[in-house]
């Protein structure tokens, strides 16, 4: 029984973390609910009825399926007493709202249609295009207010206040998940394709729950652009490179932490275990979003990612440069400031991306200090040393405290061998 219990206590917040925001994807989908909050009530009673049931009768054979039953039952129980209100009240409930529960059937294309309806839902112009993404993060990819204030670089305090205008506007607005026409998926498509960008950045740098590396985050990503790859109205070479982006980067997934879940520098990483066949993929869709004569950041990005996967160009370095002196261009962020100035550093040498780096003055930055550590350990420990402990003192993520930490050794074994020689 302890065996179970314990087995119960790793399986459940995992699950949660899987399936909570598609479960309240398919309810709102299958039975029109048009008030995201009874979706999201419906699916917290589920997981709170399983963490009794199993703790008494054991997990299920297939706990996923067990989960997706419980809550199609409870939705059921909901318009019944829906129904008896309204009938005792003042109308009977709606036929279609009844029928719809006939129809609910669980399984992977099923879930994977009704994420992707529920985020062209909530990515309503009603809203402000970051609070369409903020909801989408929140209600579709399960996203804490702390890890969409982490995807957008602002306070917490910020997201609620848009969650909140956010949702009232949606309720305000009689929400509904119904089908779009190709006017519609159009004018929402880049406000979806931003959604899932920031989805995989979080799994690929999450800076939350002390994991540097979240590959659930990484291939939800991946699966749901995948899907719009294959609409005729949503193939579109933005969504390619986007995909081709995602491919190029989970390439490098096995070989940028160590076993003991340190981060390992891009020059330090084992080549051999960067995956070929994601490489191909990405060469693949690349190559597909290169059809037609629309542009995005999201090519530019893929071709900064398809350069760091090609080893045998010497001047690979030189042409991420210059894809980011693109790229700042067209949507200038701190982060690809700082991620140019490391190319820089590549074609031009420590010193003088020194002086580039400098001159951003982004002293509340944690990757500031990251890479001004980086520059200097070249020639000067003291200051890599400073920088290294500045980003200590900003970074949450105790993850990265042990990257830094352990950088910050390795200069005092370099300073130690330089004073013996």
């Amino acid at each position: 029984m302890a065996k179970n219990k314990q087995s119960q206590n790793e399986l459940l917040p995992h699950l949660f973390r899987q399936e909570y925001a598609k479960m309240t994807a398919v309810l709102c989908r299958h039975f029109g609910l048009r008030h995201i909050e009874i979706a999201e009530d419906i699916a917290s009673d589920t997981f709170l009825k399983a963490s009794e049931y199993w703790a008494i009768n054991g997990i299920p054979n297939n706990p996923t399926a067990w989960l997706y039953t419980v809550a199609k039952n409870k939705a059921k129980d909901y318009f019944k007493h829906v129904a008896i209100f309204e009938t005792q009240v003042s109308e009977a409930v709606k036929p279609d709202e009844l029928e719809a529960e006939q129809v609910f059937e669980y399984n992977n294309q099923n879930i994977s249609d009704s994420q992707l309806a529920m985020i062209f839902a909530v990515c309503n112009s009603g809203n402000s295009t970051e609070s369409q993404i903020c909801l989408a993060l929140q209600i579709l990819c399960g996203f804490s207010v702390e890890e969409i204030a982490n995807a957008f670089l602002t306070k917490s305090e910020t997201i609620k206040k848009r969650l909140f205008r956010a949702r009232t506007n949606l309720r305000n607005d009689n929400f509904q998940i119904r089908v779009l026409n190709e006017t519609e998926i159009k004018a929402r498509l880049d406000t979806v394709l931003k959604t899932l960008y920031l989805l995989f950045n979080e799994g690929y740098f999450s800076k939350t729950h002390n994991q540097f590396i979240r590959k659930e985050l990484c291939s939800e990503a991946i699966r749901l652009t995948l899907v719009l790859t294959e609409n005729n109205y949503t193939n579109t070479p933005a969504t390619n490179a986007l995909l081709a982006l995602m491919c190029f980067q989970s390439s490098r997934i096995k070989a940028r932490t160590n076993n003991k879940g340190e981060a390992i520098l891009f020059d330090e990483q084992d080549k051999s275990l960067w995956d070929k066949d994601l490489i191909e993929k990405g060469n693949y869709y690349l190559i597909n979003a290169c059809n037609g004569n629309k542009f995005s950041k999201y090519h530019l990005e893929a071709g900064i990612a398809y350069w760091h996967t090609t080893s045998t160009d010497q001047n690979k370095w030189l042409h991420i440069l210059q894809l980011y002196n693109q790229l700042i261009l067209i949507e200038y962020s701190p982060i690809t400031a700082l991620n140019r100035i490391f190319a820089f550093a590549k074609v031009y040498g420590h010193h003088k991306a020194i002086s580039e780096a400098e001159k951003l003055k982004l002293t509340e930055s944690i990757f500031y200090h990251e890479l001004l550590g980086y520059l200097y350990a070249e020639d000067d420990n003291s200051k890599a040393v400073y920088h290294y402990k500045k980003a200590i003192e900003l970074t949450k993520s105790r993850t990265e405290k042990q990257t830094l930490i352990k950088a910050i050794e390795q200069l005092g074994q370099k300073k130690t061998t330089a004073n013996k020689g």
